[in-house]
């Protein structure tokens, strides 16, 4: 680790310690290795509550207590008190990519004035309701949109824009087939 690493901050990124962070995994791959883990209960009809707890990075768990609830739109036979399960998963994915975006360009030292995701899809409901088999029960593809204004040069915001698509966890998740491995636990 280098001690004289100035410290800075910029869009509120601590960039010394995220540099020595970058360093410390360089150095010893075990200290990149997480496991993340998600709870999810049926609250009833289309609702659910996901627990967060616990994470494990380079081997060490950090806790955690942060609720999720999930709720489908009345049309759908839900009651419409939270965001629904395509929703969330475009807001993982936007989220993902702000942490991309802010930090990258924070390394860079560019000073952000406005950063925004929007993402959108399209969803044919005969997939999910089983009225027509050849239908796709979920997104064919993704559109999205990224607002950015900052102190960087486009060539700057360019670079870091690549960057993120090459590096955002569910960037990756999504545009790439994740093998799923399922387990089902009858009681």
């Amino acid at each position: 680790m280098n001690t004289l690493i100035e410290k800075k901050t910029v869009n509120g990124i601590d960039t010394a310690h995220l540099r020595e962070a970058i360093a410390e995994v360089a150095e010893d791959a075990t200290k990149g290795q997480t496991q993340w883990h998600a709870a999810t209960h049926w609250t009833g009809g289309t609702r659910s509550d996901t627990h967060i707890s616990r994470v494990f990075i380079g081997g060490k768990r950090i806790a955690k207590d942060f609720h999720i609830q999930v709720d489908e739109p009345v049309e759908l036979g839900g009651t419409n008190q939270a965001p629904n399960p395509q929703e969330t998963l475009l807001a993982a994915l936007n989220s993902c990519m702000i942490v991309g975006y802010a930090a990258g360009c924070a390394l860079e030292g560019i000073e952000l004035e406005e950063l925004r995701i929007e993402a959108e899809g399209d969803i044919d409901l005969r997939g999910f309701l089983q009225i027509d088999p050849s239908v796709s029960p979920g997104y064919d593809q993704i559109r999205y949109t990224v607002h950015v204004k900052g102190s960087g040069t486009p060539e700057q915001f360019e670079r870091v824009h690549q960057t993120v698509m090459a590096t955002s966890p569910n960037y990756f998740n999504l545009s790439n087939a994740v093998q799923l491995k399922a387990r089902l636990v009858v009681k």
